[in-house]
């Protein structure tokens, strides 16, 4: 099974129901000026970065816009986030946000009402990848993953987990082990609500793991709304981005249980 760019327009009845996720490559260029459309917040922080680390701060910010503007039907130049960690919109207002950025992609994924996380990284292999799980991960996910020994899988379950942690509002330092990753991808969590489900694809050479609640019009077995939109021009401006053609493979998709 593989799935194609499927951008629709928004609506209310549509994009409320379930997550949608936008993806863009980074162009590699940085403007002479800090675009006019960032906040007072973001134009300082843009203006103690440099280099990559530049581009990516600029390159989501301005996914961000172009993301709510397809959610609430408004044009980019009127949407932006909160101040500080851009997890909530502020106009449109209502929408939860979650950003990731890999080399030279960038993922925003953006629900109604509802918290969630995404997290991306390249499809290929991490010669660390049993460091990390003898030293962060659970003796359960410790046991199954040294007797699988596969990289890739490796890879799916760090993506849970940090997905997991941007939809909880936790960061990475002695939390880790809030999401245990089972044999076969059963998941279980610390939060004792029994919504949160997880999903997670292959597309332009990457893997991405979304993690979300369901609703009443997001039952499980609904993919998000998954769109390739085409870089920002060199000087960064909010002209209505365009859908690309691309292709996703799904992975998996999993409910995740109160742990016990």
């Amino acid at each position: 099974m593989t799935g194609s760019s499927n951008d629709s327009s928004p609506d209310s009845a549509g994009t409320r129901q379930k997550p949608t996720i936008k993806l863009c490559h980074q162009t590699g260029q940085l403007p002479d000026v800090a675009p006019d459309w960032l906040t007072a917040h973001e134009r300082e922080r843009f203006s103690g970065l440099s280099g990559t680390r530049a581009a990516e701060f600029l390159t989501s910010r301005w996914l961000i816009r172009q993301t709510l503007s397809k959610a609430g039907s408004i044009t980019p130049d009127l949407c932006y986030p909160v101040e500080g960690r851009p997890t909530t919109s502020a106009c449109p207002a209502g929408w939860h946000l979650s950003l990731s950025h890999s080399h030279g992609l960038s993922a925003c994924a953006t629900e109604y009402g509802s918290a969630l996380g995404i997290d991306i990284e390249p499809s290929r292999r991490h010669p660390q990848w049993k460091k990390v799980v003898k030293r962060w991960f659970s003796p359960v996910e410790q046991e199954w993953l040294f007797k699988e020994d596969d990289p890739h899988t490796f890879l799916r379950v760090w993506t849970l987990k940090e997905a997991w942690l941007k939809a909880t509002g936790r960061g990475i330092a002695r939390n880790l082990q809030t999401l245990e990753v089972r044999r076969n991808f059963e998941l279980y969590g610390d939060q004792p609500d029994d919504h949160w489900q997880a999903c997670a694809f292959y597309t332009e050479g990457f893997l991405c793991t979304l993690v979300y609640k369901q609703t009443a019009g997001n039952q499980h077995g609904a993919w998000p709304v998954i769109t390739l939109l085409e870089p920002p021009p060199d000087d960064y401006s909010l002209s209505a981005a365009e859908p690309l053609d691309t292709h996703w493979e799904p992975v998996f998709q999993r409910r995740i249980r109160a742990k016990r």
